[in-house]
């Protein structure tokens, strides 16, 4: 369901520079080689135990959305907006003065699909228990597919610090197979096995996680303006004051929780 027009959000490219470039300045600081943070086996030991355990968990087609929800989860949240509200309250005022099919037109012209549909029941004389019904269960399942979505990654952040470690006992089997060999060279070796573990904690805790963490933020965002929508649209349907319906629908601007605009609604 489309929310409206939304920009880029950097913060996901910051917070990885951020987070990957402290350990490296740490690393460096404490006369680390970075070329030896760099391992293409234990790099597909990661990657491709964790695809596959996240196959095995949902579907082959759920899985090849990754790519396509990391691009979302770097788009600006959107939620409760000024924009939004004064939209409404035009709506209202129009409603008020012309008559409830006066919307009919302008109202196609709105960008967000769920503003659209609820005002497009409004003009078609739907009673107002049916309409909240409807955009109730529109918002219950959009948030269950969000949700959907960012387990995904949440559930990758669980099996990466295991793979990394599944990776960096394979690495241990190869250097106890090869004891015999000149102890620089099983150094360099016990090193390189740990570069797995290292591999899976942090693409656990600064790639999986935190994106499963945006998702579920934008996620809030997003339901809070549906939400502020479904009250404008039943105020509209009743007819309320233009001016009433302004100040029941400001209490959701800079609203962080659905506690407060539950209230809102009551």
């Amino acid at each position: 369901m489309a929310m409206g027009r939304r920009g880029t959000d950097i913060s996901v490219l910051m917070g990885l520079g951020i987070g990957y470039g402290g350990l490296l300045i740490g690393f460096i600081i404490e006369q680390g080689n970075v070329a030896s943070l760099f391992g293409l086996s234990a790099l597909i030991i990661i990657l491709g135990g964790t695809m596959g355990a996240l196959v095995v968990s949902y579907n082959i087609r759920d899985v090849l959305r990754i790519f396509s929800l990391v691009r979302e989860a770097m788009t600006a949240s959107s939620g409760p907006s000024q924009e939004m509200l004064e939209l409404l309250c035009e709506y209202a005022e129009k409603a008020r003065r012309d008559g409830i099919l006066s919307l009919e037109e302008i109202v196609e012209e709105a960008d967000n699909d769920f503003l659209k549909k609820g005002m497009q029941l409004v003009v078609d004389g739907t009673e107002s228990e049916t309409i909240s019904t409807i955009l109730e269960n529109d918002i219950y399942l959009y948030e269950q597919k969000k949700k959907d979505e960012a387990s995904i990654f949440e559930a990758a952040g669980g099996f990466s610090p295991t793979m990394g470690i599944i990776g960096t006992v394979m690495g241990l089997v190869l250097v106890l197979a090869n004891l015999n060999e000149p102890p620089k060279e099983l150094g360099h070796a016990i090193a390189t096995a740990f570069i797995a573990t290292l591999y899976g904690i942090s693409f656990a805790n600064l790639i999986w996680l935190p994106i499963s963490n945006k998702l579920k933020y934008k996620l809030k965002r997003e339901k809070l303006e549906m939400e502020m929508i479904l009250a404008g649209v039943l105020a509209i349907q009743l007819g309320e004051n233009p001016g009433l319906v302004r100040k029941r629908l400001e209490n959701f601007i800079g609203t962080e929780g659905g506690a407060s605009a539950a209230s809102a609604q009551e």
